[in-house]
């Protein structure tokens, strides 16, 4: 049975923050929106400004998101994750199944 994916972003900034698409599009243009575009732009010279402004209205947003990124040195991690649902974890079955576990290998 095929279950949805979700795109994940971890931005490891202080304190880190994650932000969840349906798909790495989604992700990407959440990104620039909510990185790039709301970043104070005191913070970049007038050339780096000038080129994340084109990659924006360009809609290249991760060759936004990459310069942000080199810029503040702030990493994101980026992953594909299932969305999990009571399939995953039939309550009927999960006592019986844990037994089967690492944890319970000695038993």
């Amino acid at each position: 049975m095929s279950h949805p994916t979700v795109a994940v972003a971890v931005i490891r900034d202080n304190p880190p923050s994650i932000i969840v698409a349906e798909d790495f599009a989604v992700l990407h243009r959440a990104l620039a929106v909510k990185l790039v575009a709301r970043a104070d732009r005191s913070i970049f010279t007038e050339e780096l400004l000038q080129q994340l402004q084109e990659a924006l209205l360009e809609e290249k947003w991760s060759d936004a998101v990459a310069m942000w990124i080199k810029h503040t040195g702030i990493p994101i991690d980026v992953y594909t994750e299932d969305v999990l649902t009571s399939d995953h974890f039939p309550a009927a079955l999960l006592s019986a199944q844990m037994q089967f576990s690492p944890l319970f290998a000695d038993r």
